[in-house]
């Protein structure tokens, strides 16, 4: 028996995290201050393409990579830059939002609606 499902999860993570709709996000693509996340899988990575410039960290593996100390670390991620977070429609960002925000990470939003709103509001896609 699941005492704890994922829509209150959800609920719990985008009670304390930030969110930033993906107009905003569009807005600041080409900021050098800002670093874009991927938390989705390599295979859908593969399938959809990725936002120009993201850094791909799968969400499975996504507390390896932000710690320096961790074994896949990616420097960019403890470089104090604005990490915007997305997946598919937001959901599994949200989670890996307050993921960071539990290991301390202050510098990190969840972007609305993943890539497919990103998609949809004609963003550029790196395929």
């Amino acid at each position: 028996m699941v005492e704890r499902g994922f829509k209150q999860m959800l609920a719990e993570a985008n009670a304390v995290i930030e969110t930033m709709a993906v107009q905003d996000a569009l807005a600041v693509v080409d900021d050098p201050e800002i670093v874009f996340v991927d938390v989705r899988e390599t295979v859908e990575l593969q399938e959809s393409g990725a936002i120009p410039g993201a850094v791909h960290a799968p969400r499975g593996f996504l507390e390896f990579i932000v710690d320096p100390e961790g074994p896949m670390h990616q420097p960019v991620l403890a470089s104090g830059k604005l990490l915007i977070l997305y997946c598919g429609t937001g959901g599994r960002s949200a989670l890996a939002t307050k993921t960071l925000v539990d290991m301390g990470v202050t510098n990190v939003v969840s972007m609305a609606g993943g890539i497919n709103a990103w998609i949809e509001a004609d963003g550029p896609v790196d395929k």
